[in-house]
């Protein structure tokens, strides 16, 4: 993909930081207070919506919980209206490279629809775990596509092999961690209750 790829990525990473500071004032929070209610730090919210860092999954997480969002709604308010056909070379692609996970939002959220496919990659050793649910009783289906996959979901660990499909509603913690040498690639459908 070359330069166009990286400047696709720089773009999406600026309009996500004006996203997430429009999403604090939309609330009226200070730094302070946002910093407060989802425990991260007031100056790497600062660095973020200066879009100094980016953030990691988890922190990600965290944002979208304090904010009402799944990380699907927000990766998509930060893109232009989505087409009826996503075509491969302009599905969004978000990667956290401090944790070994990549994001594609292969099917983005779009006004009138209520699910979305998102594909998910974990590196070797990836383990991913996400506070609370963006959304109570957010519905998902996790289609391991390649190699394997543990998702913890209320206390109870699901060990997932290719073509295992693990599907619940999410009321609280998750965790997802890649199993084996090789890395995990799985797609997510998601339904808005």
């Amino acid at each position: 993909m070359g330069s166009e790829g990286d400047e696709l990525e720089r773009r999406l990473a600026d309009r996500l930081a004006d996203r997430l500071a429009r999403l604090r004032a939309a609330q009226a929070w200070s730094l302070d207070e946002a910093a407060r209610r989802t425990g991260v730090s007031r100056s790497t919210l600062s660095r973020l919506e200066r879009a100094e860092i980016s953030p990691t999954a988890a922190l990600l997480g965290k944002l979208c919980t304090a904010y009402g969002r799944t990380m699907s709604q927000l990766l998509a308010e930060v893109e232009a209206e989505p087409p009826q056909v996503v075509r491969a070379e302009r599905q969004l692609v978000w990667r956290d490279t401090a944790s070994g996970f990549t994001r594609r939002a292969v099917s983005p959220p779009q006004a009138g629809l209520r699910g979305e496919v998102v594909e998910g990659v974990l590196e070797p050793g990836a383990d991913i775990a996400y506070d609370e649910a963006p959304v109570p009783g957010l519905e998902q289906h996790i289609w391991v596509l390649e190699g394997g996959l543990e998702v913890t979901v209320g206390g109870v660990a699901h060990e997932l092999g290719r073509g295992d499909c693990l599907r619940f509603r999410l009321y609280g913690p998750t965790r997802f961690r890649c199993q084996g040498a090789g890395a995990v690639r799985y797609a997510l459908v998601i339904v808005q209750p």
